[in-house]
């Protein structure tokens, strides 16, 4: 079974493309030992007016392909 780690990054990998279309990407800066995955906006997204709708995107994504994350933090 592939490790949580794995599967985030895949998952993300598969939103990455629409992110980069508005110049933006996000980044995984780590998951604790609790389950709480964090992650980092990148480029445009840091600034996007619509962030919230693409936090609730990509946190949909991450708990599909990784449901034992407790919780998102994102800077």
């Amino acid at each position: 079974m592939n490790s949580v780690l794995t599967r985030v990054e895949q998952a993300l990998d598969s939103i990455r493309p629409f992110l980069a279309m508005d110049g933006g990407n996000v980044r995984v800066t780590g998951i604790s030992s609790q389950g709480i995955l964090h992650l980092q906006w990148e480029g445009a997204c840091a600034l996007c007016p619509v962030l919230p709708l693409t936090r609730a995107g990509v946190e949909d994504t991450v708990r599909k392909a990784a449901p034992e994350i407790t919780a998102i933090e994102v800077q």
